[in-house]
């Protein structure tokens, strides 16, 4: 349930806790210009998209104070260090202020933390040294709970500016055959928040599309909630205030 002071949030504070999303695969050039402009109205903290789509953002979000958060290795995690490194880097090149990268699942999933580590480091050495910021996507549908207390344990000794829960596509195959995801849980999100050190903040992804739920959320001091329901959730937290 949502504190008091989440609920007393204006929705000029409830927009900078929004990274809106843009990364559907079969979003077009125009879909995506249309929720750029989405997130260019309501002056959200981010406007999350696919790597092509920079340049694009630029152009509509240029002086909006709407920061560019571009996602790589997206969204199973599994391209080698390298090419995620590359793709970092071109990205903030590019223009992009963050960057949102999945781990290698299967890694952490078998016990690698030292290539799970090295690859964290190097993809963060790289974006902090062009001024952008990491957020490391954990994927937690497939992860148990040590996985991710061991992942936020290694962000934090890298320094990470973010941990994530989900990408919103880590759909998991259940008994009768058919997929479904949670995304961003309360239960993880308390998991993440009592495992990262004092600098690294957390984001929510996945699932999130109600001005309740955001503000639920926000109320365990979560910095950023990744959505793609950013209209409904603005215009009720306006209609709140009027």
């Amino acid at each position: 349930m949502a504190t008091a002071t989440a609920t007393a949030m204006t929705s000029s504070q409830i927009a900078k806790l929004i990274d809106h999303s843009l990364l559907h695969p079969t979003m077009t050039d125009k879909e995506i210009l249309a929720g750029l402009e989405v997130a260019k109205k309501y002056k959200v903290a981010a406007a999350c998209i696919k790597p092509y789509c920079i340049q694009m953002a630029k152009d509509i979000l240029n002086g909006s104070g709407v920061l560019i958060c571009a996602v790589i290795g997206f969204p199973h995690g599994n391209s080698t260090t390298t090419i995620k490194v590359l793709e970092a880097e071109e990205a903030v090149k590019a223009g992009a202020q963050e960057i949102d990268m999945v781990v290698n699942v299967g890694k952490v999933l078998g016990g690698d933390l030292e290539y799970v580590t090295n690859e964290i480091r190097a993809i963060n050495e790289a974006v902090v040294k062009h001024g952008a910021a990491l957020k490391v996507i954990f994927e937690n549908d497939y992860l148990e709970d040590d996985h991710i207390i061991r992942l936020c344990k290694i962000c934090t000794s890298l320094s990470v500016a973010f941990v994530k829960t989900s990408t919103g596509y880590g759909f998991v195959k259940q008994p009768n055959g058919l997929y479904s995801y949670k995304g961003a849980t309360l239960p993880h999100l308390e998991l993440m928040k009592a495992n990262v050190g004092p600098t690294v903040q957390i984001k929510a992804a996945g699932g999130v599309r109600t001005l309740s739920e955001v503000l639920a959320i926000a109320s365990l001091g979560v910095a950023r909630i990744g959505a793609s329901a950013t209209t409904a959730i603005m215009e009720e937290a306006i209609s709140r205030e009027t």
